[in-house]
């Protein structure tokens, strides 16, 4: 299984077809001092499973600074279907309103996805601290 897309955005939403309307994707955060507390991003992940995998699973994902330190943990569970041979894998498409996120520090911030023993890169945030006027902006 690998992580066939992440990112973080303002807004996503699944559709009818089975595709995700996602909605202001960025990368990077302004604040105007640290702690800095972020009243909401989306958290988008796309799991793609190999044939043989089917049932539950259980995922995690820690949002770590450069050092490591865990600021804020997902967890959670999906349901995997056996996909037929003519059709593409099973996928799960997970879409995490999280509120409230609290970074300590400037700097770079990244999901560490956790699922089957394996951990992938999920996305990444850079934040920098701004004069107040730019952050208010």
């Amino acid at each position: 299984m690998y992580l066939r897309y992440s990112c973080i955005c303002e807004d996503a939403r699944p559709t009818a077809d089975g595709k995700i309307d996602v909605h202001g994707v960025y990368h990077d955060l302004a604040a105007p001092g640290f702690p800095a507390q972020q009243e909401l991003l989306v958290l988008v992940l796309v799991l793609e499973w190999e044939r043989e995998d089917h049932g539950r699973y259980l995922f995690k994902a820690d949002l770590e600074d450069d050092e490591g330190k865990v600021s804020v943990t997902v967890e959670g569970e999906t349901e995997v279907h056996v996909a037929s041979p003519d059709r593409p894998p099973a996928r799960s498409q997970l879409i995490m309103p999280l509120e409230k996120i609290v970074f300590p520090k400037a700097g770079q911030y990244q999901f560490k996805v956790k699922v089957k023993g394996q951990t992938f890169d999920g996305p990444s945030l850079y934040l920098m601290e701004a004069p107040e006027e730019v952050a208010e902006a």
